[in-house]
């Protein structure tokens, strides 16, 4: 190979949209790189998706290697085709570990019938007592063995069906205390404190067999204190520790490259250059045309100055090849439709992890008490656009009134925007104070302050009140000690549904 089909093969690039241009063509056919990443902005269905990368495969004459994001809840790209499950925190709160193998096994079947050879999951980051507003429900939870037993579980099911998993964030990331696609996130934790909260899980992935490791962008002063060795950039942390100390023979990903904390250091191109050197085979670059092109120059100027190791390069290139050879055929035979005991699993596995925080006014379930009866609910369509959004969740108003009805409730429904306007905080307030229940189900207050403004003034003027966390619950310690509180780890439909069953006493379905 040249050098720069050699390059090539350590790129994976996003492309816009949901059909193929002759631009996006030419770039990849320039550029030579050999993975494609998917996004919600690139599907509609699963006969579109799986046409795009024919279509893309054709063009280049050669095969590329698939990536998606498939994480379970929040994380989700497919709308169709595929089983929603809930958050990894819901699993992990069931403490069933054959859940977590179970629905590894389902993501193989579907995500192989869609064309994709590996899914970016799961996450094997460890929470802690500290505020993770990036991680927090992707995660199993605090308890380092049973993220291990959890994310093992699951890699090596996907694994055994054909599906190649990537464990993530390397070397952990569960107290990052800001988000990395925003930011820069300082971790200050010793490596005493990593290896025995944050490696384990890593370590469990690597005995199962994991084909790759992601790392991201934080900052460890006390593992790699030198300028510019953020967790990305460190070959103490990437080729030191992953790949010599713990043994991993597989492929070393970045986390995007185009990401806040990147920007807040250092340029792509040389962001490209430096994460090489630590030691990785892929480079992520998911979004801009521009930004892919600035990293491959990057690294070709890089590799002919001899800055960058060619026998590093020959080596990452053998370790792409082998992972490509895992799978001989694009799609896996059948039709590109969600398993058949997938969403079965996943309400099981939503109900066990229904969880009430606080009830001091026994308000639940509901029974036939409260006549009058409001329901305050994010709009989420308006993040169609950007995120996988299940149907029933477009409808949102409509969804839940159904749901109610089957436990015969009819509730008056408020849709209020994800960030909440002043009107909506305004018609919010004055519908908890007219009627004798309200249900405030609350997005994420920490993260946005309208959402906290909508969840101070509901419970100021709420005769009684409900509030449902929809996202991480951290929420819990704005809530006054006489709101009843409850939470399912997740927003997807499965969850919504367990939610309401516990609200109402045996609605959903």
């Amino acid at each position: 190979m040249e050098l720069s089909d050699l390059i090539g093969q350590k790129l994976v690039f996003g492309i816009p949209g949901t059909t193929l241009t002759p631009e996006i063509v030419e770039h990849f056919r320039e550029l030579r790189a050999g993975g494609l990443i998917l996004y919600r902005r690139n599907f509609v269905s699963p006969s579109q998706v799986r046409a795009l990368i024919t279509d893309l495969e054709e063009a280049l004459g050669r095969r590329l290697l698939v990536l998606v994001d498939h994480e379970g809840g929040r994380v989700i790209m497919f709308r169709e085709g595929v089983t929603v499950f809930p958050d990894n925190l819901a699993v992990g709160t069931t403490g069933q570990v054959e859940y977590a193998r179970r629905q590894g096994e389902i993501e193989a079947k579907e995500l192989r019938r869609l064309g994709v050879d590996v899914n970016l999951g799961p996450v094997l980051d460890v929470l802690t007592e500290a505020y993770s507003p990036n991680i927090g429900i992707r995660s199993y939870g605090q308890d380092p063995q049973m993220v291990a037993a959890m994310g093992a579980a699951r890699l090596a099911a996907m694994q055994a069906g054909g599906l190649s998993a990537c464990a993530k964030h390397f070397p952990g990331k569960g107290h990052a205390p800001v988000d990395a696609h925003l930011g820069l996130p300082v971790i200050t934790s010793t490596w005493q404190e990593m290896a025995a909260v944050h490696l384990p899980p890593f370590v469990a992935a690597i005995r199962a067999g994991v084909d790759l490791i992601m790392s991201s962008h934080p900052y460890y002063p006390n593992l790699d204190p030198g300028q510019l060795q953020i967790a990305t950039f460190s070959r103490r942390l990437i080729d030191e520790c992953l790949r010599r100390e713990l043994g991993f023979g597989g492929v070393i990903s970045s986390d995007d490259l185009e990401m806040g904390a990147i920007a807040a250091v250092c340029p792509i191109g040389l962001a490209g250059v430096l994460a090489t050197r630590a030691g990785h085979d892929l480079l992520l670059i998911c979004h801009t045309l521009s930004a892919q092109r600035e990293v491959q120059q990057a690294l070709l100027a890089a590799y002919e100055k001899r800055e960058l190791s060619w026998a590093e390069l020959e080596a990452s290139v053998a370790r792409l090849a082998a992972l490509r050879a895992k799978r001989q055929i694009r799609f896996a035979p059948g039709e590109p439709v969600p398993e058949a005991d997938g969403a079965e699993l996943a309400a099981t596995i939503s109900r066990q992890a229904v969880r009430v925080l606080q009830d001091q006014a026994s308000l639940l379930p509901l029974g036939t008490r409260h006549q009058s009866l409001a329901v305050i609910f994010p709009r989420f369509a308006e993040l169609a656009d950007r995120i996988m959004i299940e149907r029933e969740m477009v409808a949102g108003k409509e969804f839940l009134e159904e749901e109610f009805a089957q436990a015969a409730r009819h509730p008056e429904v408020l849709l209020v925007s994800m960030e909440p306007t002043a009107d909506d905080l305004q018609t919010a307030e004055q519908l908890a104070a007219r009627v004798e229940l309200t249900i405030l189900c609350c997005y994420d207050a920490h993260l946005f302050p309208t959402n906290k403004a909508l969840l101070d003034r509901v419970q100021a003027t709420a005769r009684q009140l409900i509030v449902v966390l929809l996202r991480d619950p951290y929420d819990a310690a704005f809530l006054r000690p006489e709101v009843t509180c409850l939470t399912a780890f997740g927003w997807r439909v499965c969850q919504l549904r367990a939610l309401l069953a516990a609200i109402c006493g045996g609605a959903g379905s």
